[in-house]
């Protein structure tokens, strides 16, 4: 799923990057888009508005397009991430997050 993911953020990259140029474009587009998440839940959490799911949505879509771009400058694979991750949560929390 994700290698697919992948191949369609190479597509809609910035062609000629340097590598160096391609993981900083990732990392702070990353931190970018995370903000504008964070901002988004800030608003409703702590301003009581409305949670705008539909740009909550866009926004979790373009924080994954940074990772995937990231992922991409480095040639990781992002269901290598996803596995990892599930593995390493796993050993930590066999019976799950402890309540």
């Amino acid at each position: 799923m994700f290698d697919a993911y992948q191949l369609e953020v190479r597509r809609t990259a910035i062609g000629g990057l340097s590598t160096r140029d391609d993981m900083l474009l990732g990392a702070i587009g990353l931190c970018g888009e995370a903000g504008e998440v964070a901002e988004l839940v800030k608003k409703h959490v702590f301003h009581g508005g409305q949670l705008d799911r539909t740009s909550l949505i866009s926004e979790m879509g373009d924080v994954l397009w940074y990772l995937a771009h990231l992922a991409n400058a480095l040639d990781i694979s992002l269901d290598d991430v996803a596995a990892g991750n599930v593995e390493k949560l796993r050993r930590r929390y066999p019976e799950g997050f402890p309540r």
